[in-house]
């Protein structure tokens, strides 16, 4: 039945005793599904693992099943294509391991093979370790938002723009009833459109850049008419709404007491800069912001996987042609290489389960395939549009200006931008891990994910490089030219990284009980993997 989830097929524990699989794949959103599923199909066992309950990712949620939702597919675009990924998935043999939190994943010796280590659980902080060995493993841990800190983003009634969207798909609740969308990227139109349409008033929608931006790549736009459609629907409902579209503009302000009564929205110039004496008012009782997502990297940069700058100043995984990463026997697909939609996401998914199932077995004329040819060109003219959306929406420098030095940026441990600017400043911090460690900044339960790009900005605030060139956050200019898939193979020259020495060895919290109980084995596998990181011939 359309919008009932599907059940997992039961676990196999042939990994523990019988050998491994061909194939684990961390993440069951578009990209994982598809990547699954088409290694399946082409003879692969294949371990699908995600913490969710459900296949469909960030993306495609689901409302719980208790809440009966009659049309769960009202709230989602391209609904049918995603049901019909997910009949294949449920026709294949593939083994899905639900509730599976992946906190690391190790690499043997003596075979090669893979071990991915997790919790299972509903919650990652009270479950049971579990091992999943593999001969290959494909990422597709997708991204997290990127959240740019302002006075009174702390109280209660702001959320994350993606937030509002989760807790509409999946909860079947808004954040208030008068809910301002803020924030850069286009993620803010759907998540307007999809509040109005449930019933909440959204009294406007701020963009921090404009739109111009996207005409300086008009091959790109024009090789992307789905997303030219998808722009069309969503700008229709805010018109039918009567939803304002505020370009150049930002929230440098929340007001309230115990929860959001208003905002302040500025005008900015084009480096991001508030101009004096344009703000102005709008009363609401929720703000939904975000500006634009960050690849959830942690795995692959654990195992020593190269990064490559992203066209607004975040690290995504350098990928080749096929998807795999600078270490052999390691893939990746979806946002883990550079944000692009779900579309982008199936497509490299499923190029992924290709180029595994040719690698693994011993068929390289899979590669060279039509089907293999005609997803990787569409795959580059769909990066092409990711890399012109990103640039568009990439933040300017100048954002810092309408963070006073009391606003907390680091909500975990209460640590203020005059510290941080103190840290990098009066104490010569020079990048953020050493503010980090001079003033804990990021040291708390999220691990940086939500202030991490605040305080690599306002590290760079003493410098003369911008914040988002990538120096900030690693420490280290990229040189090496990027030879294909997310680089050059899509027409542009983006340069890669080396693993950044902030590099977390650990995904997700676990008890310090499980890491002791590790093997002697996995010891040795994590130190071989923090050898040399790109040992491709």
């Amino acid at each position: 039945m359309p919008g009932s989830p599907s059940e997992p097929h039961e676990r196999d524990e042939r990994d523990e005793l019988d050998g491994p699989y061909d194939l684990a794949v961390i993440g069951a959103g578009p990209a994982g599904l598809a990547g699954a599923v088409t290694a399946c199909e082409l003879g692969l066992s294949v371990a699908l693992l995600d913490a969710a309950p459900q296949t469909g990712g960030q993306y495609f949620r689901h409302p719980a099943p208790g809440l009966g939702a009659a049309r769960p597919q009202a709230l989602h675009h391209d609904w049918s294509e995603f049901t019909a990924l997910r009949s294949r998935f449920e026709a294949s043999e593939v083994t899905h391991l639900a509730h599976h939190h992946v906190w690391t994943v190790t690499r043997q010796d003596d075979d090669g093979t893979w071990t991915v280590h997790a919790l299972t659980g509903p919650d990652a902080g009270s479950g049971t370790p579990a091992r999943i060995r593999a001969r290959a493993v494909l990422l597709a841990t997708g991204a997290y938002e990127r959240q740019l800190p302002f006075p009174g983003w702390t109280l209660p009634g702001v959320v994350g723009a993606g937030g509002a969207q989760a807790m509409l798909k999946a909860g079947l609740v808004l954040p208030g009833r008068r809910i301002v969308v803020a924030g850069s990227g286009p993620l803010l139109l759907a998540v307007a459109s999809s509040l109005a349409a449930a019933g909440a008033r959204v009294p406007a929608v701020v963009e921090a850049s404009g739109y111009l931006g996207y005409a300086r790549r008009p091959r790109a736009l024009a090789t992307s008419p789905h997303k030219l459609l998808e722009a069309a629907v969503h700008g229709s409902a805010l018109l039918r709404h009567r939803t304002p579209l505020r370009t150049r503009s930002a929230v440098t302000a929340v007001h309230g007491t115990d929860r959001v009564e208003a905002v302040t929205v500025s005008r900015l110039d084009r480096a991001w800069r508030p101009v004096p004496g344009t703000g102005r008012r709008i009363a609401c009782d929720a703000l939904a912001v975000g500006h634009g997502l960050v690849p959830q990297t942690e795995l692959g940069t654990g195992l020593g996987c190269t990064t490559r700058l992203t066209p607004d100043g975040t690290h995504a995984l350098a990928l080749d042609a096929l998807q795999e990463t600078s270490v052999p026997g390691l893939w990746a697909a979806g946002e883990t290489g550079g944000t692009g939609g779900w579309q982008l996401a199936r497509t490299e998914g499923e190029l992924a389960g290709i180029a595994v199932a040719a690698r693994l077995r011993g068929l390289p004329a899979l590669t060279r395939s039509r089907r293999a040819r005609d997803l990787a060109r569409r795959r580059d003219r769909m990066r092409a549009f990711a890399d012109a959306m990103a640039a568009a929406h990439a933040p300017g420098p100048g954002w810092t200006a309408w963070l006073p030095d009391d606003t907390d940026v680091c909500r975990c441990e209460e640590v203020t931008a005059g510290s941080i600017r103190e840290a990098a400043g009066e104490l010569g911090a020079r990048d953020a891990r050493t503010v980090k460690l001079l003033t804990r900044a990021g040291m708390g339960w999220c691990q940086g994910r939500m202030c991490g790009a605040a305080v690599a900005c306002l590290a760079a605030e003493s410098r003369t490089e911008s914040c988002t060139d990538g120096r900030a956050e690693n420490g280290t200019e990229g040189g090496m030219a990027n030879g294909a898939g997310n680089g050059a193979g899509n027409g542009t020259a983006q340069g890669t990284v080396p693993p950044s020495a902030e590099r977390r060895p650990l995904a997700v919290p676990v008890p310090l009980g499980d890491l002791a109980g590790l093997p002697e084995e996995t010891g040795r596998a994590r130190a071989a993997a923090d050898g040399p990181t790109d040992r491709r011939a």
